[in-house]
């Protein structure tokens, strides 16, 4: 049984607990709490857990006493336990009223095929049920899942290296950073090519987040956990002065919330030189302030449309961060690649100079928007649409790259507009382009020109029917 099997099994016993009223989220936490024991016992790491409260001791219990002791288990696991463990049963209680359907759960996950789980990777599990919640529109997980391949794509050209720091201050499930930890990986031989040193600096340090939602924030740490990754991920605000502390990175790596704050109050932050009520603005502040000023540190950042146009405090924005970064690349993405519907997304691709001043010299589009089809279920959306992209940003010089998409706007020009940069889009076939109309005298004429040849036309066909009456 493979990896995608075993999710689909997980993912049916969601079926069982619908009695008890358990959204598809509530859900994943719930078995999140029981799959932590037991991955436990299968990694033989189980030593964090209290003796008392390991997988073995949860089996044995029935009924109403399994309901008992596992309510206890998450009260002690959250209070009385440290590290990781604790942190993800912090606050934990669950939403599982009847026994039975508790039993069924734990002999269910039990029973799976944990030997071929393990040659899998126990991570790939687990971020494989968070992506099957997320494709599941009635759980409402998609505002905080970015697609696989999109991750994938950003951290392959962002290429994090050994021995830097990585970080994701929105980080939902902590899949920029698993992404991250993975391409690492790939280049060291999984950290074996690496000295003692840097290994132990990429399982600790190397990797960190910080998640606002309780919820997905015990989800984070679950995934972190199950890919060998210790770094810090923070419950709280980055926006609020919490914020302050997240900074000297060499890698960024995001997908901030959509939306602007509650109320439209102002970001609490009181070092940020443009407060305002946007969220993606303030991230988007926050992001290019935490990185180290070294014309190294860089970002890849899924922005709305409205970052690049907004005026007032989003000129001003746009025009700090082309002062203090190179902005030297934004793809328009496609619609439809994320679970709000119809919003309209970019990546911004910048790096931080050493100075606070005229570091972005052009800015180059890439327009993956335009005559594309609506990528959803049906069409899913596939590495192979970003190869021209890859293929574009890669270029040993980007001037001599052939594609209509690929487009470049100077600093002078874009100042020009107001520093807005809502540019860089094609002409999209399916608008009528006024342009391409012809004169509309000339149309009227040639209108009236045939109008008169039919009616001239049809003069003769009368008159060649009366001819043949007379003749008659």
């Amino acid at each position: 049984m493979n990896n995608q099997e075993i999710v689909s099994k997980l993912w049916n016993l969601c079926n069982v607990l619908r009695d008890d009223g358990i959204t598809y989220h509530q859900y994943v936490t719930e078995l999140t709490y029981i799959l932590f024991l037991k991955m436990a016992k299968e990694t033989e790491t189980e030593k964090e857990i209290p003796e008392q409260y390991r997988w073995d001791q949860l089996l044995k219990p029935k009924g109403i006493d399994l309901k008992k002791f596992y309510k206890e288990l998450l009260n002690h696991l959250g209070e009385n336990t440290t590290g990781r463990v604790r942190e993800i049963y912090a606050g934990a209680s669950s939403n599982i009223d009847e026994p039975k359907n508790l039993e069924k759960l734990i002999t269910s996950i039990d029973a799976l095929d944990w030997y071929s789980a393990k040659e899998e990777g126990l991570g790939n599990l687990y971020e494989g049920l968070l992506e099957k919640n997320a494709n599941e529109k009635k759980s409402g997980a998609g505002q905080y899942f970015t697609p696989r391949v999109l991750i994938d794509v950003m951290t392959k050209l962002v290429d994090p290296k050994p021995g830097e720091r990585c970080n994701d201050p929105a980080c939902g499930t902590f899949g920029f950073m698993i992404a991250a930890d993975r391409h690492v990986k790939d280049q060291t031989d999984d950290l074996f090519t690496l000295s003692p040193e840097l290994q132990e600096f990429q399982r600790k340090h190397a990797f960190s987040g910080s998640e606002l939602v309780h919820e997905t924030h015990r989800l984070a740490l679950m995934n972190a956990m199950l890919h060998d990754i210790e770094g810090q991920i923070k419950l709280g605000d980055t926006l609020s002065n919490q914020g302050k502390t997240m900074k000297d990175f060499d890698v960024v790596l995001t997908n901030p919330p959509f939306g602007t704050k509650k109320g439209g109050e102002r970001a609490t932050r009181d070092d940020f030189t443009y407060p305002t009520s946007n969220k993606q603005l303030n991230f988007l502040q926050h992001i290019y302030r935490s990185l180290n000023a070294n014309d190294k540190a860089r970002a890849a950042v899924v922005l709305p449309d409205n970052v690049l146009f907004a005026d007032g405090d989003g000129a001003s924005i746009r025009n700090d961060l082309m002062d203090k970064c190179s902005l030297h690349t934004i793809l328009r993405l496609p619609t439809g690649i994320f679970y709000a519907q119809g919003v309209k997304t970019n990546v911004l691709f910048f790096t931080r100079g050493k100075t606070d001043k005229d570091n972005t010299k052009e800015v180059w589009f890439y327009d993956l928007r335009t005559n594309m089809p609506s990528f959803g279920k049906t069409t899913p959306l596939k590495e192979q649409h970003f190869d021209a992209f890859i293929a574009a940003y890669n270029a040993e010089d980007r001037w001599k790259v052939q594609d209509e998409r690929w487009n470049v706007y100077t600093r002078e020009q874009i100042r020009e507009k107001s520093n807005s940069l809502d540019l860089g889009l094609i002409r999209d076939d399916s608008v009528l382009d006024y342009d391409d109309l012809s004169d509309p005298i000339e149309s009227g004429e040639e209108v009236v020109a045939q109008l008169e040849e039919a009616v001239d036309l049809i003069m003769s066909v009368v008159k060649e029917l009366k001819s043949l009456e007379v003749s008659r």
